[in-house]
């Protein structure tokens, strides 16, 4: 059975991996200053932080049109049997629930949606890990099952740097923005339940950072072999030191940076760090 594998752009993963593993990308789009921008295709990251700080409505975010899954999809069942197709966060967007609907529409092909539970290059860990199975021959039920088995270490944690960004999008109410700028809050969330949602209020960006890394410490102190990823928007030279100082600290993990595209990058905000892990499969 010969499957293809399938993501979204806000799995960020760089175009010479979506090329080498053979990756089929669909993109979800940002409305910006009343224009409609495919992320990964039409927008950089960097193009749209530069755009961004001129604007003064907030961008918004849409997912990939019905009928882009539909024409993807066809096109696939030309050569393959099966498509696995992984996204984001059914909890933050319906791109999930517009695969499955996708998936139905079409004749000629399987299509298993994979709901990642996660977004940006921690989500790009699924479809890798599921290129590389598929081009072994592993049929498409059994790399569900591998993918279930991966995101039992997948962790990922996101600090924001702009609260007022955040209530703006009507994430933080507007009094927690106020007390949470003065006070130097920097909110550490992750995701539970397929949503995010507030891990640790921390002082400051520096202790929000170290934070981060002693909880990276615990699961690498279990001995299992880590990818990690640190994430940034558009902090790239922040982002780098961060890893070489990690990757000196870490000499036997493999450490690689990403960003918060513009999709992502619309709900944190600009100055936003994270990091995510999972076992190395």
């Amino acid at each position: 059975m010969k499957t293809a594998i399938v993501t979204d752009s806000t799995a960020y993963i760089p175009k010479e991996l979506r090329d080498r593993y053979n990756i089929k990308m669909i993109p979800l789009s940002v409305i910006l200053g009343g224009e409609t921008y495919r992320e990964e295709i039409d927008i950089t990251a960097s193009e749209f932080y530069e755009e961004v700080v001129n604007e003064e409505k907030l961008p918004t975010t849409s997912q990939p049109p019905l009928g882009s899954f539909v024409e993807l999809y066809e096109d696939l069942a030309k050569d393959y049997d099966a498509v696995i197709s992984i996204h984001l966060s059914s909890g933050i967007s319906g791109t999930y629930q517009g695969a499955i609907q996708a998936g139905d529409m079409v004749d000629g092909i399987e299509v298993y949606a994979y709901d990642s539970e996660i977004s940006c290059m921690v989500q790009g860990f699924y479809p890798i890990y599921a290129a590389r199975l598929a081009s072994e021959g592993v049929d498409p039920q059994e790399i569900i099952r591998k993918l279930d088995e991966m995101k039992e270490s997948v962790k990922a944690y996101f600090m924001v740097d702009d609260l007022v960004h955040l209530q703006r999008g009507g994430r933080l109410s507007a009094a927690q923005a106020i007390i949470g700028s003065l006070l130097q809050v920097k909110p550490l969330l992750h995701f539970q339940e397929k949503v995010i949602v507030p891990f640790e209020k921390i002082r400051t960006r520096k202790k929000a950072m170290k934070r981060i890394v002693d909880l990276l410490d615990k699961d690498i102190q279990k001995g299992d072999p880590l990818q990690v990823v640190i994430i940034h928007a558009n902090r790239e030279e922040e982002a780098e030191k961060w890893k070489e100082e990690l990757q000196q600290k870490y000499p036997d993990t493999d450490f690689m940076v990403s960003y918060f595209g513009p999709v992502i990058g619309t709900h944190l905000g600009e100055g936003s760090m994270g990091m995510g892990w999972s076992k190395k499969m």
